[in-house]
């Protein structure tokens, strides 16, 4: 398949799109937190609500499953901990580690946002259309698939990625 040598001006890359939504979703999600009288929301903390496992994860695993460091993390755990939302708890696998748990207050909070992804979710379907969306849906786990497997990955005798034909 071919393409142009330069896109459209009205083209706009699949990962820009990505970026895009993936803001619009955050900034949704700390919208409904303040419906929902979580009024300390803020657009950061989805680093832990999208990490943090329901019995509990270190900081340094959740910052790398973000792609941030492990003292932005910090940071915003610390916040959260003063909002009463988290909790650091000793590691029973490791005792010098502390895990980041929910508190009750948190836990409660953490559903009441997936009970909004879902809506969001439904939203979508109803303005799509069922089929479409779930198709978008799929398309979006089989890219991320594709990405993950590096399918640029040089073989020691292929040379660069920009080499091969």
């Amino acid at each position: 398949m071919s393409r142009p040598e330069a896109p459209s001006p009205d083209y706009v890359p699949l990962i820009a799109l990505v970026h895009r939504l993936n803001k619009a979703l955050q900034l949704d999600m700390v919208r409904a937190a303040h419906r929902i009288g979580f009024t300390g929301a803020k657009y950061s903390h989805n680093a832990v609500f999208a990490t943090l496992d329901a019995e509990g994860s270190r900081a340094a695993d959740m910052a790398v499953q973000m792609g941030i460091t492990r003292q932005s993390m910090g940071e915003i755990i610390r916040e959260l901990v003063e909002l009463g939302i988290v909790e650091m708890k000793p590691d029973p696998a490791d005792r010098r580690a502390k895990l980041v748990t929910w508190t009750e207050h948190g836990l409660a909070i953490a559903r009441a946002g997936y009970t909004h992804i879902l809506d969001v979710e439904d939203l979508f379907a109803q303005e799509l259309g069922k089929e479409q969306f779930a198709a978008v849906r799929d398309a979006l786990v089989q890219m991320a698939r594709i990405i993950d497997q590096d399918p640029w990955a040089t073989a020691p005798d292929e040379g660069e990625p920009s080499e091969r034909a």
